[in-house]
């Protein structure tokens, strides 16, 4: 079916019969009122008719009407247009129509039985104006000239229009058909605030208004928003709505207990306005959101507890209930507790209840510790002498730790320095029960004592004796000699630098000849040779055996020379004389000569 140039055509197709009806209009149907169109088949007879107009054709061999596909009124999809191109559709029906009905059946409402609308207003009629734009007898002439094309501005927005060409010269004129146009709709004016804004919940609202007054062209979508009250420009949310024919929409993604100002913003093609004003609404409180578990400075026996408001509160938060091991504890709108009486170390689940007048949410479940002690007792190491430079440590584990046990630590002192100062020996936070302490001095008596810690501190048992064995002393000292007259030495020495246990005696070996075995620490020779050559070493001796320090030499104090100089002298000349000596017999010391002459000299003229 379609109405081109004031003909009403009706083209049928059964199999192979091709049936066409022309039903001759002109413009009577362009008066502004509505026109009822029947299109009726019966048999062989095909008839369409509009108001009191009517054309039929019969064709004996037209088949029988079977409709098993869709059906579209004022046009097809140009997807399928191919299909169908000897009907040589153009564009669209552009107007209004309302009360289709088929033969059988009740009247279609188009907008709750159609399954798509491309630029369609499912709702009535858009203009009753169309007596005016489609008169052809009061014609307006465009444009007179010899150009084939002509730009026409000034036209009034998303109206109907009909064209045709005259073609004139001296022989006559000839006019071409009617052509119809349609001009684009303009942006809506005057969209209205919202009439009625309801809060389903915190997190939406469904919002009325009325249709926008005026619209020229068809109303593509709805767009509803909402701004925070005194906050950005920038809508929070919004919700588009494209069911044109419902004035009714929900706003979703709002916050709870916030003040919105809510706007309604309709479309055209060609654009979109949104109302001058909006209308005011607070959304309910919700139950809170995000709470966080509490959090806890520890103690030893008690927990100072505390809590942060929930990140989104979702309104005023009336109370807020701790439990500890599922029993509630406090109840109240501060933010902090103490629990007391609590055992050291000890764990406890807590849990945090948050509610405003709309409902309560927990947080999730937590678990806190009380504060760690220094453990209560550490008994003292045992220990095992396993030769003379290595202590075997043993240890136990304290009965209570008061905590996680984080490390143990030795401590070490021994009698060269009086146990006065202790040194760190052993310091690890791996769980083992015994260690070897290595290089250390034979014969040495050594104070261990242990340390075991927890985050709370550290506690330190009693210290265990024990002495390595000995052995031979190492270090012997050289000794010294010091003479302070011709035929004696003092002589003293050091004790060794490791005794490595208890020196039982010292020896002292004068010219490789032992002189003197005691715990003296000092020797006097004496009945010596002036200025004699002698060595010393010193012995210091253990249980374990002795050990020989280095050797060194002295010298006594020189004494005046003992014996006669013989003296020999050969003449050399006139005035020289050549003398020789022979040292005496016990010099005692380091020589030195004087030669003394008597006589007379010759003296330099």
């Amino acid at each position: 079916i379609e109405l081109k140039s004031g003909i009403l055509n009706i083209f049928l197709k059964t199999g192979i019969v091709f049936i066409q009806v022309d039903l001759w209009l002109g413009l009577s149907y362009c008066d502004g009122k509505w026109n009822r169109v029947t299109v009726n088949k019966e048999g062989s007879l095909v008839s369409a008719s509009m108001n009191e107009l009517r054309e039929q054709t019969l064709e004996p061999r037209v088949q029988q009407l079977k409709v098993n596909s869709p059906i579209y009124i004022g046009g097809i999809p140009s997807e399928i247009q191919n299909f169908y191109k000897e009907l040589g559709l153009e564009q669209g029906f552009g107007g209004c129509m309302k009360d289709v009905k088929f033969t059988r059946g009740a009247v279609v409402n188009l907008a709750s039985v159609s399954s798509s609308a491309v630029r369609v207003n499912l709702d009535g009629c858009l203009s009753t104006d169309s007596a005016v734009n489609c008169r052809g007898n009061d014609s307006i002439l465009v444009y007179r000239g010899k150009e084939q094309s002509v730009y026409e501005s000034g036209l009034q927005p998303f109206t109907e229009y009909l064209y045709r060409v005259v073609a004139s010269s001296e022989g006559g004129s000839v006019s071409s058909v009617w052509s119809h146009v349609r001009t684009r709709e303009s942006v809506p004016q005057n969209v209205p605030t919202p009439s009625r804004v309801h809060s389903i919940n915190g997190y939406s609202v469904e919002v009325t208004w009325d249709k926008p007054a005026g619209v020229i062209g068809v109303i593509e979508k709805y767009i509803l928003k909402a701004y925070e009250e005194d906050g950005p420009s920038v809508p929070i949310t919004s919700a588009e709505l494209a069911d044109t024919s419902m004035l009714t929409g929900i706003l979703t993604g709002l916050h709870p207990f916030t003040n919105y100002a809510v706007t309604l913003t309709a479309c055209t093609l060609a654009g979109c306005t949104e109302s001058l004003h909006a209308l005011n609404i607070s959304t309910p409180q919700e139950a809170p959101q995000d709470v966080q578990p509490p959090t806890a400075i520890s103690f030893p026996t008690f927990l100072l507890m505390s809590w942060r408001p929930p990140k989104t509160p979702n309104g005023i938060i009336t109370q807020y209930t701790l439990y500890m091991n599922g029993v509630p504890i406090y109840f109240g709108n501060g933010t902090k507790y103490v629990v007391k009486d609590l055992a050291v170390f000890t764990p406890h689940q807590f849990l945090l209840t948050a509610c405003t007048l709309a409902g309560c949410t927990n947080s999730s479940q937590v678990t806190l510790f009380t504060a760690q002690l220094p453990p209560s007792h550490v008994d003292a190491p045992v220990l095992t002498v396993l030769d003379s430079r290595t202590i075997y440590v043993q240890w136990r584990e304290p009965v209570e730790v008061n905590g996680i046990l984080d490390r143990y630590i030795i401590y070490i002192a021994n009698n060269e320095q009086n146990f006065t100062k202790w040194n760190v020996i052993y310091n690890s936070t791996e769980p083992f029960l015994d260690f070897t302490i290595r290089q250390l001095f034979p014969g040495t008596e050594y104070l261990i004592k242990l340390a075991a810690c927890t985050g709370g501190g550290c506690s330190i048992s009693e210290a265990s004796t024990a002495v390595t064995d000995e052995s031979t002393p190492e270090g012997v000292p050289a000794p010294k000699a010091h003479s302070y007259s011709s035929d004696s030495f003092n002589i003293s020495w050091t004790k060794p630098e490791y005794p490595n246990g208890i020196i039982t005696s010292y020896g002292l070996y004068m010219d490789g000849v032992l002189m003197q075995n005691s715990s003296q620490l000092s020797c006097y020779a004496y009945g010596l040779a002036p200025w004699s050559l002698h060595s010393f070493r010193v012995q210091a001796c253990t249980a374990k055996g002795c050990a020989l320090g280095p050797l060194v030499e002295a010298r006594t104090m020189e004494a005046p020379p003992e014996g006669t100089v013989d003296v020999f002298a050969t003449v050399d000349g006139s005035k020289e004389v050549h003398l020789k000596w022979l040292a005496p017999n016990k010099p005692h010391g380091k020589l030195s000569y004087t030669v003394m002459v008597t006589g007379v000299f010759y003296a330099d003229q």
